[in-house]
């Protein structure tokens, strides 16, 4: 999964790199297209200034080197090979889809999946309710079968204990938990000045 999520940002920063080399090369082209002859700014004059000479000798000279029968060097060989499997795994990155995971819910006749977010906004609205908590921030972090982890974070008011804000807390998501088989994290800080109770 993580391998596919890098595969695809290498492919969309792959992707932005060759659109910027394209257009840089339009632009070359087209600046050098205005004038036509042999010298300034035309064609001919942009060949000799890349060398393009030099390279088509170059790559005539690699291409006659492979086709020679013979001994296969191994340095071209790996590189060919490490070519094609880079490309593999950017189609990989390409085609691949990523796997939302969801938080399963226990259940004997069926089965109730709930995304991450949506299930965190819900434990956040009912984290809230606790007595002497000012904000909540909640993430659900899913198991791999069932199950999994909310971790919260509290912000309560001066009058409220750390263990009576938690507990408050704790006592809001227990129905949550108990019907997604979840366990509880909570931390909880001071609030900042100006903050309300919910």
């Amino acid at each position: 999964m993580a391998f596919v999520i890098l595969l695809r940002g290498l492919v969309r920063l792959l992707g932005f790199l060759l659109l910027v080399v394209l257009a840089v090369t339009g632009l070359a082209l087209t600046a050098f297209c205005i004038q036509g002859g042999e010298s300034g700014l035309s064609l001919p004059a942009l060949a000799e200034t890349l060398r393009l000479h030099e390279l088509r000798d170059n790559v005539e000279s690699l291409l006659s080197e492979l086709e020679d029968t013979g001994p296969l060097d191994l340095l071209p060989a790996l590189l060919g090979l490490g070519l094609i499997a880079l490309a593999l795994a950017l189609l990989l990155g390409v085609f691949v889809p990523t796997r939302e995971r969801l938080v399963s819910a226990k259940s004997g006749d069926g089965r109730l999946a709930a995304r991450r977010r949506a299930l965190g906004q819900v434990a956040g609205a009912l984290a809230e309710r606790g007595g002497g908590v000012t904000s909540i921030k909640a993430k659900v972090k899913p198991g791999r079968r069932q199950g999994g982890k909310i971790k919260v974070r509290a912000d309560r008011t001066r009058q409220t204990e750390p263990a009576e804000a938690k507990r408050s807390v704790q006592e809001q998501l227990e129905p949550l938990c108990d019907g997604f088989g979840l366990t509880t994290k909570v931390s909880t800080r001071l609030a900042d000045r100006g903050s309300r109770v919910q």
